[in-house]
This record gives structure tokens, sequence and C-alpha cells, in this order.
């Protein structure tokens, strides 16, 4: 999985059934610089055909690269592939995506089917395409008597409510809730002029102060208002909203910047929560990488909690999922799902008209 925020991939090595998930590696591998800026130029409509083309097969053998060196001998069965979103536009009227990195590399270097292109079929069903880590969360998270909320802060922040306090099935809700780390890395990036490329521990929002009315106005985007199923992504909170909002930020100091923008994520997601979450929940399971963002936390800890004072918030990595881990096996999961001919989304979270199996097979 190589999330929206364009800063690494991340491997996970799972051991699969139809309702358990067991973690037994992981990895990261950092993309080099020049493979890391020329996806971010496809993912801001500045690369050329020929160089979306070139870009797709140069991510895919990267990927190929990062599994062989470090399994080695080690063998695997079958490979989920979410590959690297370049653009998302789930509208009622033309609805697409696009996910770079060619499978066939990972198929071949490790002689196994590799599933891939997973967000096209729930989006032909007429579904948004996201958000597809509910099913994961269900099974790793989710408390039988209780109701959780795991909220995934990669590039952009989604939400699943897993409310199983009354029936023996949970009701399930999931969505983005809008920005979390895209934004602050974007603006860091701007800030040091490309020599850091994020906010780590969040360490310069915290000694700055954030500019509460500037958040305000942002928070009337229509995207939180509006009601789920619903997904988003760099189209709408990346270097568009950044760029439009630039002028203001500019004028503040760099600290006072990243907190600005780093209270605005914060506080989008508790909106979400106050607007479109049915009940409260018992507790918030905190994942991807804006987990370790400690000031990002200590900001949703403290929205969250004025919405409910009995909140319980944890990070994954509390309860044996480590941040960077939950997302790419959610799609372990899913390419498991789709070997076995079962459906992997949930048309109730994604809004798809049915339930279909999700993916393409790449076999060697």
């Amino acid at each position: 999985m190589s999330g929206t925020s364009i800063d690494a991939v991340d491997y996970a090595v799972c051991e699969v059934g139809l309702d358990r998930v067991r973690l037994l590696k992981h990895w990261q591998a950092k993309f080099p610089k020049q493979l890391q800026e020329r996806l971010h130029a496809a993912a801001t409509n500045q690369a050329t055909s020929y160089e979306l083309g070139q870009c797709h097969h140069d991510l895919g053998r990267f990927y190929a690269i990062g599994a062989q060196r470090v399994l080695r001998e080690q063998r695997v069965q079958l490979v989920g592939l979410h590959g690297q979103t370049v653009f998302h536009h789930p509208s009622r009227r033309n609805p697409a995506t696009l996910q770079l990195g060619e499978a066939a590399y990972l198929a071949e270097a490790l002689r196994v089917p590799v599933v891939s292109n997973f967000r096209a079929a729930d989006i032909a069903a007429g579904g948004q395409g996201a958000p597809l880590a509910t099913l994961f969360h269900q099974i790793a998270f989710g408390q039988p008597g209780s109701h959780v909320c795991v909220n995934n802060l990669g590039g952009i922040s989604n939400v699943t409510s897993i409310d199983w306090r009354a029936a023996r099935k949970p009701k399930l809700l999931a969505f983005d809730t809008g920005p979390a780390n895209v934004l602050i890395d974007l603006a860091m990036r701007r800030l040091t002029g490309g020599r850091r490329a994020l906010d780590r521990n969040g360490d310069w929002a915290a000694r700055g102060e954030a500019r509460q009315p500037l958040v305000e106005r942002w928070l009337e985007h229509p995207f939180f208002s509006a009601p789920p199923p619903k997904s988003t992504g760099r189209e709408l909170f990346g270097e568009p909203f950044l760029n439009r909002v630039w002028r203001q930020l500019s004028k503040l100091s760099p600290l006072d910047a990243l907190a600005t923008l780093t209270e605005f994520t914060a506080r989008s997601l508790a909106l979400n929560y106050r607007l479109h979450l049915p009940a409260r929940p018992g507790w918030v399971v905190l994942a991807g990488g804006g987990a370790a963002n400690r000031y990002l936390v200590s900001r949703v800890r403290v929205h969250l909690i004025a919405l409910d004072s009995q909140t319980n918030i944890q990070t994954s990595d509390e309860l044996g999922w480590p941040a960077k881990t939950v997302e790419p096996a959610a799609f372990a999961l899913l390419a498991y799902h789709r070997w076995r001919r079962m459906p992997g989304n949930i048309p109730a979270t994604t809004g798809a008209r049915r339930a279909v199996l999700l993916g393409q097979m790449t076999v060697p």
C-alpha cells in the first residue's frame, strides 16, 4: 500500500482466513526522490500520458523489488496491491479512479497471483470506490457489545463506525472525513523549500498558534456537511485547496501556519463525527501515519472528548497493529476475498448498488 501522502510503500505479510487476519511481518520502502516527484506530478495533473505510462511500470518494478528484497526465500501465496492513487473522482455523473503500479512485475518476481485495481468494480456498481478497509476494521477492531470507530489518518482521513451494541451483527458506517496528513505535508515541503517532507511528531505545529477564524471559514467547505457515503482525495484537499488558502497562511509564521492546518484536520474529523455518526463511539482507534503525529493526535483527542467526555482514544499500535500496517493488511484481506470469489465491498458504506468482487487478477 502507498497512500495519498506519497511518502513510502508499506508492506505487510499476513495470515488470512474468513474472519481473522494475523500480522506476521511488516516493513516500509521509502520512495526515491525522483520517483516520488514523478508520482506527485501524476497526482496533480502535471504528467503527460507518456510520463504516466512510464511511471506506471517504474512503480510496478519498485513494488516488486521492495517485496523481493525482504521476502527472499519466504513464500507467500497471494498478493494484494492497492497501487498509488493519482486520481479519484467519485462523482455521481462520471466517476473515475486511477491507481498506478503495474501488477505484472510482482506476479513475475514472486510467482504468485496478484490482485490489484480494487476500487474500479465498486465504482462501476455505483459506489464511491472507497472506503474499502471496513471489512478489515470490523475483524481486527470490532468488539461485540461496544461501539468502536477506527479512524485511519493517512493523507486523507477516513472513519469506520462499528456499532456492535444491540445486535448479532454490527451496524457499519464508513466514509472519508477530509484531510489528515496531506495538507500538513504539502505545507511543510513548501515552507522548507522541499528540505522537509513532514512535520515529525507535530513538533512545529505544537510550537505555533492556530488561527481559529481561518479554521472556521475552511470548515464551511460543503464536503464536511455532505452526508455519507462520501470519499475524497488530493483533488479536493491537496494542492488545489492549499493554493487557495496559501495567501492567508503566508501571512502567518511557519509554526502558526502548520498549527492552523493541524487544527483544521482535527476539527474537520470531529465535525464529521458530530454531523454524520448516529451515536458517539465508546472507543476510537487511530491508525495510519498521522497516528505517529503526537500533536495531531492530541488535537483530535481534545475535539473528540469535547463531543463526549467518555470516549476512549487509542492508537492501533496499542492494540497490536502498528499504524502503518493497517492499510496493507486490509488489502491482504481483500485479496483473499477476491481469490475466494467473495465480495469485498460493503454497499452501505460505499454507496454501491450491490456487493461485488473487488480487484483484478494477474497470474504468473
